[in-house]
C-alpha cells in the first residue's frame, strides 16, 4: 500500500512539473539563424603573429557589425569571438615568407551560451589558397618584386631627364638618353644586388596587432538561440 501511495505521488509531482520543463525546453528551442556567407568585422583584442605564437594559442576578438534580420539583433556589436592558432610556418631563408593559419572556435551569444561556428578570413593582405594569412611567398616573388622596382628606377631617371630639359630648349636629346641609361644600369644593380641578398634573406612575418579589423566569411549556419 505504501509503495501504491509512493507511486501515485510521484506520478502527481511529474505532471505538474512537466509543463514547466515544456515551457522550458520550448523556450531555449527558439532560434535566429546566421546564414553561411555572413560577413564579420572582428576587432582582435589581442596581438596575433607568427613571430611570437605558435600552434594551440588562443585569441580574443569582438564583432563590430551588429549580426541582425531584421529588425531583431542575434549578435550585437561587441560580441566575443574565440579562437586558437592551428598551425605556423616559420619564415625561412630564400624570402620566404610565414604562414598563419587561424581556427575560429565559438561565439559567445548575449546570453552566455558558446556556440561553435566555422569561419574564414577572406580580407587581410594576402591568403593563400589554403587559407593561410602570408606576407610574401618566396624568392620568385622576391625577383619580380625587385625587377618591378628596377623598371620603376629607370622610368624615373628618365623621367628626371625630360623635365632637367624643359629649362633649355634641345637640351632634352642630350639630359634624356644620359638619365635613362644611368637609370638602366642603376635598375640593373639594384636587381640583381637586391636577388643575390634574398637569397639569404628571411621571409616576412604575418602580424595581427591588437585593435586590427580583419573581415571573416561564416562557412556553415549557426543558429543562435534567442528569449
Amino acid at each position: 500500500m505504501k509503495t501504491l501511495k509512493t507511486i501515485i505521488i510521484f506520478v502527481l509531482v511529474l505532471l505538474l512539473t512537466f509543463p514547466a520543463f515544456a515551457g522550458t525546453f520550448k523556450a531555449d528551442a527558439r532560434t535566429k539563424r546566421v546564414p553561411a556567407g555572413t560577413t564579420f568585422k572582428l576587432e582582435f583584442t589581442q596581438p596575433v603573429s607568427t613571430f611570437s605564437g605558435g600552434e594551440g594559442d588562443s585569441f580574443s576578438a569582438v564583432i563590430k557589425n551588429e549580426i541582425s534580420t531584421g529588425d531583431f539583433v542575434i549578435l550585437p556589436q561587441g560580441s566575443v569571438v574565440r579562437g586558437s592558432i592551428s598551425k605556423v610556418n616559420t619564415a625561412k631563408r630564400f624570402s620566404r615568407g610565414a604562414k598563419l593559419y587561424l581556427d575560429f572556435d565559438h561565439v559567445v551569444t548575449p546570453n552566455g551560451r558558446q556556440i561553435p561556428l566555422d569561419m574564414a578570413v577572406c580580407q587581410f593582405d594576402k591568403i593563400y589558397y589554403d587559407g593561410a594569412l602570408y606576407k610574401n611567398l618566396g624568392y620568385g616573388e622576391a625577383i619580380k618584386l625587385n625587377y618591378d622596382k628596377a623598371v620603376e628606377i629607370t622610368k624615373n631617371s628618365t623621367n628626371y631627364g625630360l623635365k632637367a630639359g624643359e629649362s633649355a630648349p634641345g637640351i632634352q636629346y642630350l639630359t634624356t638618353p644620359i638619365c635613362a641609361i644611368g637609370g638602366f644600369l642603376g635598375g640593373v644593380g639594384y636587381w640583381v644586388g637586391d636577388s643575390i641578398a634574398d637569397m639569404f634573406r628571411k621571409g616576412q612575418d604575418v602580424y595581427i596587432n591588437k585593435g586590427d579589423i580583419i573581415t571573416v566569411k561564416l562557412l556553415n549556419p549557426i543558429d543562435i538561440p534567442v528569449y
